[in-house]
């Protein structure tokens, strides 16, 4: 029987600011672009290991290795995980179209 302990916890990171106060700073936008990209990449990764997880449970649930609790568990973390995901994805298209309805 797998231990409870084993389940994964969700992963929480910290969004770390750019802020550049002086003007001879060497990050350059494209600099802070792969930045930002490899956080949504890691995110990414992330809700795809989450899902992964809940098939190994759901598996493991009917081998009769884990109760059907840390099943129902890991489902409910990849169901937030995704629902967070989809809402970023959607403020990301947001400031996007906003920034492309900005007049120069």
């Amino acid at each position: 029987m797998i231990n409870p302990m084993t389940l994964n916890p969700v992963q929480i990171q910290t969004v770390k600011p750019v802020v550049s106060n002086n003007l001879g700073n060497s990050s350059s936008p494209a600099d802070i672009t792969k930045t930002f990209s490899d956080f949504l990449q890691n995110a990414l990764d992330g809700v795809g290991a989450q899902e992964q997880n809940v098939h190994t449970m759901n598996d493991q649930y009917l081998l009769g290795n884990v109760d059907v609790s840390q099943v129902m568990v890991a489902s409910e973390q990849a169901e937030l995980g995704l629902q967070l995901t989809s809402q970023i994805r959607n403020k990301v298209i947001e400031a996007y179209q906003e920034i492309m309805r900005m007049q120069i």
